[in-house]
This record gives structure tokens, sequence and C-alpha cells, in this order.
């Protein structure tokens, strides 16, 4: 019988940790989930070697999961049984990996399970959040209304995101190519310069001979540098997947200016979205709060999330603790606190995340025309104080010459 290592969350938000020899990995999550634990993590112990086996198939892409939300609600809003639907869906599928998780949610569907259970076996493919709505769909009877729900959430979210790269990726492009050609220049160009120079003897320029030794430095020591810009990526993003690392990296980038302001209203849209979805399907607050801590991307901000669910098991409301946070806004707070004592707390997390959303359109709209230009002119200068560097001595002979 094989071995399994888990980790769990109790009612109370801690984490649970330990191994159990059962039958299979979805009798362990069965029993777990009698005992209202929320699953994290699920890894089978091979015999006889002191590594784990992680068990689960690779993420799938938000536009997949959207095209099957919207392709699986229709077909039960026709009245076709879940089993027969996702056999078609999975006949359909052009994504080899999705396909075989479809399968396998089809047999256990065939077997007995639920929907929300079936799901629930393969958390790379579904979100907590994904399955709470189904969960919450299946009690409600409406699970084809969540299903389109959630497949709108998707399309919100994943348009959210694709708007804040696209606007970062221009000037990291830009960036990434001004430091390639920068460094083409000191190590290629400029050597071939210094025999001109030496050739012609005389003292050259103070910014001549900077621009010199600093290209002399560069190719001296090229693999050094390339061993360790490299290293110092690697050891940057070791450091970040650490517990501490992360939340110093996550309060850091809300401290940047503009890109913490763009940032700030992103994971405010992203966490009224998925707050308002949530409370909209009947999921508990306390479970939606959880989920939202998890997909919230920052740990500044699920902390904020966690402080208010632990408010509210107190018996205190959510606004407060998120106003002390000081990530979400007075605005933000003030609104959240009048859904909760009118009883139209969605509807305020709905009005907050449509008006963020257009905030972030603003916002990336400046961005991407004020960094443009910035980005620009910084390359000319670096480039042009290069080429001036290096004829500035060209210069002076020409100037001495006509004397």
């Amino acid at each position: 019988m094989p071995t399994f290592a888990y980790v769990v969350k109790d009612k109370a938000g801690k984490t649970h940790s330990g191994t159990l020899e059962v039958q299979s990995r979805n009798a362990l999550i069965e029993q777990l989930w009698k005992q209202e634990f929320v699953v994290l993590s699920i890894e089978e112990r091979v015999a006889g070697r002191g590594s784990v086996l992680k068990i689960g198939q690779p993420k799938v892409k938000s536009e997949q999961l959207v095209i099957f939300s919207r392709q699986l609600a229709t077909m039960v809003d026709s009245g076709i049984p879940i089993a027969p639907s996702l056999d078609v869906l999975a006949d359909q599928m052009e994504d080899r990996n999705f396909k075989q998780i479809l399968k396998k949610i089809r047999d256990d569907i065939e077997a007995g399970s639920g929907l929300s259970e079936a799901i629930g076996r393969h958390p790379k493919a579904f979100s907590d959040f994904f399955v709470n709505m189904v969960r919450a769909g299946e009690s409600s009877g409406r699970l084809d209304e969540i299903l389109d729900r959630v497949a709108s959430y998707l399309e919100k979210i994943t348009s959210l995101q694709r708007k804040v790269q696209a606007s970062l990726f221009y000037p990291a492009f830009v960036s990434l190519l001004a430091f390639a050609i920068t460094s083409f220049l000191l190590i290629v160009i400029v050597p071939k310069f210094k025999e001109i120079f030496t050739s012609l003897g005389g003292e050259l320029p103070m910014p001549t001979q900077l621009l010199l030794s600093l290209s002399e430095f560069m190719g001296k020591y090229l693999a050094i540098e390339v061993f360790a810009l490299i290293a110092l990526v690697i050891g940057f993003r070791m450091y970040i997947n650490t517990p501490g690392g992360r939340l110093w990296f996550d309060r850091t980038s809300l401290r940047v200016p503009i890109i913490g302001k763009l940032l700030q209203k992103v994971f405010i849209a992203r966490f009224s979205r998925t707050l308002a979805t949530l409370v909209k399907s009947g999921v508990p607050i306390l479970s939606s709060l959880e989920i939202v801590a998890k997909t919230a991307g920052n740990k500044v901000v699920e902390r904020a999330v966690m402080a208010a669910r632990s408010s509210i098991k107190e018996g205190e409301n959510i606004s407060d603790p998120l106003a002390h946070s000081r990530v979400f806004p007075t605005m933000v707070t003030r609104m959240i606190a009048v859904g909760e004592k009118t009883g139209e707390l969605e509807k305020m997390l709905t009005k907050i995340a449509d008006f963020y959303e257009n905030e972030v359109d603003a916002a990336v709209t400046a961005l991407t025309s004020l960094i443009e230009p910035m980005v620009i002119a910084i390359l000319g200068v670096v480039i042009g104080g290069i080429v001036v560097a290096l004829f500035m001595p060209i210069f002076k002979i020409s100037t001495l010459v006509s004397r």
C-alpha cells in the first residue's frame, strides 16, 4: 500500500502536514475532505528512495479554462449530463495534458464522484477558486450559471494581466537591447579605437580615458562578469522564493514609483473581482477570503486579507483590517464597510473592481507614453556618450591639424 505525504489547512487557517498509508491518492483526498481540511498538496513517497515524487499534471492555461467553462455551461444548460459533456470536450481538446485530465474527471464522475470533487483532485489544473465555485453551483442547482460566471471572471482577470504584462514588456525589452548594444560597443568596438589612439600618441581626454578603462576591464573579466550576473540572477530568484524574500520583494514592488501604483490597482481590482464573484455565487465568506488570499499574487495583500478573515471569525468586519494594512485606499475600505452594513457587499466589490480595472487601463496607457520617451532618451544618452567619447580625440587632432 503506497504512502503519501500531505499538506492541509484546517478551518482556523493553520497548516498541518503528515504522512499516511492509504490505498490511493483519491482515497486520501476523500479522507481529508471528510475531516474538513483544505488540501494544499499531496505527494507519493516512493519506496526505497529518499526523494518525493510529485503527483499532478502541468498547469492549464486560463484561455483553455475559459473555453472549457463556457462549453460545459452550454451543455449543462441544454440538459446534457456531465459525464457525456466531458467526453465531448475531451475529444475536441487540443492540449493533450488537459485532454487526459478531463478523461480522468469523467471516469471519476461515472464512478460516483461529484464534479467539484473530481476536479478537486487536479489542483494544478483547477484552482481552489474554480473548485469552490463549482461546489457552490452544485449546491444551488445553478451549475451552468456558475460556470458561465467563472468563464467571465477568468476572461477579466486574464485581460487585466495581459495589459500589465504588455505595458512592462516594452521597456524591459528596450532596456535589455540597450544593455546588449552598450556591452557590444564596449567589448568589441572600443578596443579597436584604442589601437588607433595608441598609434597617434598624445594625451587623451578624460571621458575617453574612462571609456577605454571600462572597456578594458569588461573585456579582461568578461567570463567572471557573466558568471557573477548569472549567479546574481539565480541567487535573487532563490531569495524571493523564500517566505521572507517574497514578502520583501512584494512590499518593495508596491513602493516603486509609478510601477507600485499600477501594481496596487491591479491587486485591488483582482481582490475585488474575485471576492465579488465568490460571494455572489454563495461561497461562505471565510472560504472566499482564504481563496482570495491565495490568489492575491502579493504577500502584503495576502496578509491583509487573512487579517480580515481572522477579524470576521472574531465577530468583527472586513474593512478595518484592510484599512490598517495601508495597501487598500480609504475609498475602497469605506465602500466595503458600506457594503457590509447595507448587505450589498457583492455589489460594492463589483463597483470597486470595475473602477480599478478602468484605472489600470488609464495607468497602462500613461505608463507606456511616459516610459517610451524616457527609455529612448536614456538609450540616446548612453550610446551618444560612448560615441562622443570615442570621437573627442579625433576632433582634437583635427583642430591641431587645421592650426
